[in-house]
């Protein structure tokens, strides 16, 4: 009976993960840290997850440019002289 729960649940766990990289998924929020009224510090969280081909179908490619990404396309830094 643990072998069919296994089953089914990886299955299941699969699909999931298969919808979230397809369509993707949007989680935003914010955390703020104050004490007597004070702000201190906050945190705002944008984080989207989907995989690069929706990401791409959406408009966002900013990894396609990036040199780090894209390493066929890095071009190297000229060569300082050396200092005397």
């Amino acid at each position: 009976m643990t072998d069919e729960l296994a089953a089914r649940s990886g299955a299941s766990l699969a699909d999931v993960l298969e919808r979230v990289l397809d369509k993707g998924i949007v989680i935003v929020g914010d955390i703020s840290v104050n004490v007597v009224d004070v702000e201190l510090l906050t945190l705002r969280v944008r984080l989207f997850v989907a995989s690069a081909q929706t990401a791409q179908e959406m408009g966002m490619d900013w990894w396609t440019n990036d040199p780090f990404f894209s390493p066929g396309r890095r071009e190297l830094a000229p060569e300082r002289p050396p200092q005397t």
